[in-house]
């Protein structure tokens, strides 16, 4: 009767506060295949504004919605659950490409009856849901499907996504495409800050790949080429009118060639695929290997040259003249400059995939335009040619340059996998001690005390090889204060984060407050940690943190949160860094962080019936705080803020989320002045 009154009393708004949303509604029904094979299609109606994420996520995003059948000898599942096209975005914040879906949704999972007599499949739905200022915690919803009501399956043609793969032997079945319904303003603006966000990481990819094509014409591959093929453009060319129409044509040849590359990439491997790629473990690993491979190329260990049969080939191609010559004689200067470009196009193309979309193809516009410039404007004008430096050991040099920065670069995705995996083998400061290495290694380099494999005697050191060498041993020495905590702000998005090393605040010292503590001489509270980077003493464990509270006088903050909670880190990142903020956060409240997503499993002692899903067990840590919040504070959004006194009560009324740092400081003084 008490669970009863409960779920009443939340459903119906117990006091004026009431907010426990449940915006997605689930319904199933059943197609027929053939005799053996039906569809089991899940539906959801979403509420307007809210949005449900996609079953493919990438690491460390959001929960993704996630299915799960009864195991059941009577039937076999046929691949996976497919699900609608939606809308793919990039998430400033988990800095990755997210799908989602608004207003409606259909997954359908195929199966084979093996059992004629079996009437019911049951399964259960994870799912989780955000809008544009506040996630809800992870939820769960039981499926049941009647085969014994299942209709004839439809067969209108339309085109069904291919976010999940089902096995290519079995027979396609086309379904149709959901009504579309209008889209709310709030995720009109979504959709429109995104497409911002998108842009201008295209414009970061276009402007890079434009600097690397630069880099790469002052290799000793490339910048020879410049005034041999002018040269011969101008003398075999009848007028210089041809001969410039012919350079140019050769320079459109190279962006093509190019250009087909970063659009093969993208086809054969995807637009969406490729992000997922380079969010994969293995495949940041791959990178890494790759790009060291590509590094040691660049310092002389060796050079990465295509088999001569095809430089040949495509040779003999250049000597039919016409069109179709020139645009082989751009293939021959791709292929026999590829020991100095490959490593370069290879390290743009992973870069880019990181990306997603179409970021391969704009890569190799800005790289290819880069490289194809040169030769239209000296055989426009050709006395140009004279003021070009002549070929030297300087070509070799800027080789080595760029293999330091690549081997530089490689780290960072090793990083990204180490982070993944929770490995803590390459942490903040050994990547940082990494990065010392190769930059204090390049600036002795330029200094002429290291010579290289392919190297010329260096007599002399030009005025503009030193003033790279001091701009890298300065920067050099900007990253070792990084060892002992600095935020390095410079290269703040290639390390790992403050809290993801050995001593965040330094080497033996923790930070409570506004000083800084010893760890032999103080410990930490029971049950406690330091919320880096914002020197936080902060619970995980409600009772624990009351008690700690109850010990040194304070009130309690309350902060529901989640690991894929986007608006949690906004608060985070954005309002827990104000000054007057942290202040309070450090001196004046105990904070209790209780994550709502978190999936771990709870202890076999704690493990209870929900008191909202009668006859369902809460499993997970997260299960446990979600509920908590709901049955105490008649909601389950987060981000979510309670600040509340030793006998539970609130101090003021709790607030979600809030970007505005003085009226987030104005809340927590009105809080603490009660608890005065």
């Amino acid at each position: 009767m008490k669970k009863t009154i409960i779920i009443l009393l939340l459903t119906l708004g117990f006091n004026g506060f009431s907010q426990v949303f449940d915006p997605v509604k689930w319904s199933t029904s059943v197609e027929k295949l053939s005799d053996t094979e039906y569809l089991l299609i899940t539906d959801a109606i979403i509420e307007s504004g809210w949005h449900l994420y996609s079953q493919n996520v990438p690491e460390d995003g959001p929960i993704p919605t996630t299915f799960g059948f009864e195991p059941n000898a009577g039937y076999e599942l046929i691949g996976k659950v497919a699900e609608d096209e939606g809308h793919t975005v990039n998430d400033p914040v988990f800095n990755m490409r997210i799908k989602f879906f608004d207003n409606k949704a259909e997954f359908r999972q195929r199966i084979k009856v093996l059992n004629q007599e079996l009437s019911i499949v049951k399964g259960e739905v994870e799912f989780m849901v955000c809008d544009d200022t506040r996630c809800l915690p992870p939820n769960y919803v039981d499926l049941e499907f009647n085969l014994s009501e299942a209709a004839e399956a439809k067969t209108v043609t339309t085109t069904e996504s291919a976010s999940t793969e089902s096995a290519t032997t079995e027979p396609t079945v086309n379904f149709q495409e959901p009504e579309k319904e209008p889209v709310t303003p709030a995720v009109k603006q979504v959709k429109k800050d995104n497409k911002k966000q998108e842009t201008r990481g295209l414009w970061a990819i276009f402007i890079i790949a434009f600097l690397s094509g630069f880099a790469a014409l002052l290799t000793p591959c490339v910048f020879p080429m410049i005034p041999m093929t002018v040269s011969f453009f101008t003398k075999q060319s009848k007028t210089k009118a041809k001969g410039v129409k012919n350079a140019i044509v050769y320079g459109i040849s190279i962006i093509a060639i190019y250009l087909i590359l970063g659009i093969a990439v993208t086809a054969i491997f995807g637009a969406d695929a490729l992000n997922a790629m380079a969010t994969n473990v293995w495949f940041n690993l791959i990178f890494f290997l790759l790009l060291i491979v590509f590094a040691l190329s660049f310092l002389g260990a060796f050079e990465i040259v295509l088999p001569s049969k095809w430089v040949n080939n495509v040779d003999k191609q250049a000597d039919r003249g016409g069109l179709i010559g020139i645009f082989f004689m751009a293939l021959a200067l791709a292929l026999v400059s590829f020991s100095c470009t490959g490593p370069i196009v290879g390290t743009l193309l992973v870069e880019a995939a990181s990306k997603g979309g179409i970021a391969p193809i704009v890569g190799m516009l800005g790289f290819s335009l880069a490289i194809a410039l040169p030769f239209g404007l000296f055989a426009a004008f050709p006395g140009w040619l004279n003021s070009l430096p002549k070929s030297g050991g300087w070509l070799n040099t800027v080789k080595v340059v760029l293999g330091f920065l690549e081997l530089a670069l490689a780290f960072k995705f090793l990083s990204q996998a180490d982070l993944v995996l929770q490995l803590h083998i390459l942490e903040r400061e050994v990547f940082i001690a990494i990065w010392i290495a190769v930059f204090g290694t390049l600036a002795l380099y330029l200094f002429g005390k290291i010579r290289l494999p392919h190297d010329s005697p260096l007599t002399h050191i030009s005025v503009g090889r030193l003033s790279l060498g001091l701009i890298v041993l300065t920067f050099t020495i900007y990253m070792i204060p990084g060892l002992w905590g600095a935020p390095l702000n410079l290269i703040s998005a290639f390390p790992p984060p403050l809290d993801y090393a050995e001593s965040p605040y330094g080497v033996g010292n923790s930070k409570v407050g506004g000083g800084v503590i010893s760890n032999e001489n103080k410990d930490l509270p029971e049950g406690a940690h330091l919320l880096a980077p914002h020197q936080i003493l902060a619970f995980n464990d409600y009772d624990k943190g009351l008690a700690y509270a109850k010990k040194v006088n304070k009130p309690v903050m309350l902060d529901f949160t989640g690991w894929a909670c986007v608006n949690c880190r906004k608060m985070e990142q954005n309002v827990w860094v104000n000054d007057q903020v942290l202040n309070v956060l450090k001196n004046e409240v105990v904070l209790i962080s209780l994550y709502v997503d978190d999936k771990r499993k709870l202890p076999e002692d704690e493990v209870i019936e929900s008191e909202l899903r009668p006859g369902k067990k809460l499993k997970y840590i997260g299960q446990k705080w979600s509920e908590f919040q709901t049955i105490k504070f008649k909601t389950n959004t987060q981000p979510f803020y309670v600040l509340m006194g030793h006998d539970e009560q609130n101090l003021n009324d709790p607030v979600g989320y809030m970007p505005d740092a003085d009226e987030y400081y104005n809340w927590m003084k009105a809080g603490l002045n009660n608890f005065k």
